[in-house]
Parts: C-alpha cells; structure tokens; sequence
C-alpha cells in the first residue's frame, strides 16, 4: 500500500467510525468517488474533535497549528498528516477551491469563542464554514450535469439542512459545552432563554414554550431540505442515490424529533437502524443500475 493509499484508508476509518449514516450513503457512490469523500471527512472531523474533544491543552494553538499544516501541504510540503495528504490530493484532483477549507477553519475558530447566535443572519454566518462550505466541497466529486454554479445554492442548503439537524438533535450535549446554536431571537419570542433550556436538561421536563421554539427551527430546517432537494436532479445520476438517502435519512432525524414531542434536551434521537436499512437497500439497487447505464 503506498502512502497516499494509506492515507485514504485513515480517512475511510475516520468516517466509518464517527459518521455512521454519511457512511452508509457513501457505500452508494463509485469506488472512485468514495476515497475524495473519505478524505473531505477526515478533514472536517480531525478539526472538529481539535475544538469538541477535550483532549487538548491549548485547542486555539492546535487549531492554528491545524490550519498552517494544511497550507504547507498545499504548498506541495509533505507534513506527514495523513488526513491533510489525502485531502489536499482530492482538492487537486477535483479543483476544489482553496478558500472553502479556510473559510471551514474560521468557523471552527468560532467555536473556540462563540457560545450563542443572536439571530438566524448570525447563526447562517457561522453554518456557511462549518457546512455549507462542505457540501461546495463534495460537488466537484459528486459531478453534475448542469454547469456547477448552478448546483452550488442547493448544495450549500444541503449542508445548512444536516447542520441544523445537528443542532435540533444535540442541542443537550451543546449545552454542556456552554454553547446553544439556537437563534436566541427565536427562543425570545416564544419564552425561551438558555436558563430554561438547561433546566429541561437538567430535570428531563418538557415545556410548551421550547417545544413551539424547537417547532419554529425545525420549520426553517425543512426549508432548507426542500432548497437542497431542487439540487439533486443537477447531480450526475451515478452520484444521486448516495446523496437522495443521505438526504432522506437526516431528514427523517426531524421526524424522530416531533415523534419524541420535541423532547430531546435530555436525550439523542436517531432513525432507527431498521429504517436505515429500509432506505439504503433499495438505493444500493439503483445506484448499481446508474453505474451499469453511466457506463
């Protein structure tokens, strides 16, 4: 195995372990597409555990040292980083813009010492780095079959939506960060401060006032599911299978939400493995058929 095959297979370990549904969608893709989303990933994630972990002393220090390895590697100056080997080999190959891996920095950067969002405007700042940016990312690999440009909106919403899925989903454990990704704007208006949000956490008591809060953020998540969903057809067909399940099982993460009564300050709900299972199966078959008929 030479090293950039090995690099691509401590990328590919990295999503199988910590992105359990992207991971199963990516099984839907060519095999040589699977390595350069493998790689996006692996970026992504080893900066993400950098900020969330808890493992570092000086996590601000790391991120800079993180980000200035990138530009060495860019440059064409091995580090030795695995994960930046292999990502700075896809972004050549599929000319993805340098910027968006910057601009994915500065909102990890954020998170070191932003620990609210006083609006949608604001919150939307922060998500463009820390999502949409990725789904720009992954459509060169994706490939479409309309100029690129006009792809981008959908596959930035695309990113926005599984961003604010997260944030519906996890917004207990972001709490014990410190941090709340809600428009406070939003919370404000049906009663809802952090004090409360942390009080449901802490009892496991529901309130009516978070739940029509929750209501409103899920309503604008749907939203962007349904811009996301106009891109899909602009994908070339070999690549719309792994992108409609991983659209359609994060989507359902919503459903889990409203099913639990938007209870989920003191608990994770996911789409039950059965479900996953239910969707990817028929979507391996078609995937297969559009790689028969691409070819």
């Amino acid at each position: 195995m030479t090293d950039l095959a090995a690099a691509y297979a401590r990328c590919r370990e990295l999503n199988a372990r910590h992105g359990r549904t992207f991971f199963l969608a990516t099984r839907l893709l060519g095999p040589d597409q699977r390595p350069a989303v493998h790689a996006l990933y692996g970026f992504a994630r080893w900066a993400d555990e950098i900020v969330d972990s808890g493992e570092s002393a000086d996590p601000a220090a790391e991120l800079e040292r993180w980000g200035a390895r990138l530009e060495e590697e860019w440059a064409g100056r091995a580090t030795g980083h695995p994960v930046l080997a292999a990502v700075v080999d896809t972004a050549r190959r599929y000319s993805i813009d340098h910027a968006l891996f910057t601009e994915f920095l500065a909102s990890m950067r954020m998170d070191l010492t932003v620990t609210s969002y006083p609006d949608f405007a604001a919150l939307e700042r922060y998500v463009h780095g820390s999502a949409a940016v990725i789904g720009l990312q992954l459509l060169p690999v994706f490939g479409t079959v309309v100029p690129r440009a006009e792809a981008e909106p959908s596959a930035a919403a695309l990113g926005r939506a599984f961003q604010l899925t997260n944030f519906l989903r996890d917004v207990g454990e972001d709490l014990d960060r410190g941090r709340l990704y809600l428009p406070e704007d939003v919370l404000a208006v049906h009663g809802v401060d952090r004090e409360l949000l942390v009080w449901c956490r802490r009892t496991g008591k529901s309130d009516q006032r978070v739940r029509r809060a929750f209501r409103h953020v899920l309503a604008h998540t749907f939203a962007e599911y349904r811009e996301a969903e106009v891109g899909v057809p602009m994908l070339r067909p070999r690549s719309r299978p792994c992108v409609r399940t991983a659209l359609k099982l994060y989507r359902e993460i919503l459903d889990e939400i409203v099913a639990a009564d938007y209870q989920v300050l003191d608990r994770r709900v996911a789409v039950p493995d059965s479900r996953r299972l239910a969707v990817a199966v028929p979507a391996f078959g078609r995937a297969l058929v559009a790689r028969v008929i691409g070819r």
